[in-house]
């Protein structure tokens, strides 16, 4: 029958009593599956660890900065690595570090999960974030329903609607008085 329909008769269940065995193109049929294999790994997305390095006595736009990049990292589907380089005494306080660590956290929750906790690791202290695409989504369905409302939800003096969290005057996360204040943590 293969024969006078000029096709091939290939085997496909060998292991079956009696052996299973179908007439089709045998070339066709390669060639499709080196199509479907190749349009796969086209779909897969390689994941990178990325690494942003912060210290302890950090500014506030320095800290703004990086975490600003590690939140676009994240949404381009990398895993971040936080470290926090501890100099000379300064790995005597790794609660600073941790501080730090906390705040990236946080500024990260919608977007990010903690894959590994932070821990201390010679004079680094590392911190792993992961994207999070279940809270990505979630987000997006509420900015889309946002829209659909129309957005009126009304905004205190904070500006708290147009997503700046109410932190005090700043909303920067870091305590004003301290910043104005001029004092120096770092004695140095």
């Amino acid at each position: 029958m293969a024969r006078q329909l000029d096709l091939d008769l290939v085997e496909v269940a060998p292991q079956n009593d009696p052996p299973v065995c179908r007439i089709m193109d045998y070339g066709k049929f390669k060639f499709d599956a080196a199509q479907k294999a190749k349009e796969s790994r086209r779909k897969t997305v390689s994941v990178g660890i990325k690494e942003m390095k912060y210290r302890p006595k950090i500014g506030p736009g320095d800290f703004e900065t990086k975490t600003r990049q590690v939140l676009r990292f994240l949404s381009e589907g990398h895993k971040v690595k936080v470290t926090i380089m501890f100099r000379g005494r300064e790995v005597f306080h790794p609660e600073l570090g941790k501080k730090i660590l906390d705040q990236v956290a946080e500024e990260a929750d919608g977007t990010a999960r903690v894959e590994s906790e932070p821990r201390l690791d010679g004079r680094n202290m590392v911190m792993v974030l992961a994207p999070d695409k279940r809270a990505r989504q979630s987000a997006a369905a509420r900015a889309a329903h946002d829209e659909e409302t129309g957005g009126t939800r009304m905004a205190g003096a904070s500006g708290e609607a147009q997503g700046v969290p109410d932190e005090g005057a700043s909303g920067d996360g870091f305590d004003a008085s301290a910043r104005d204040g001029g004092v120096d943590e770092g004695g140095g």
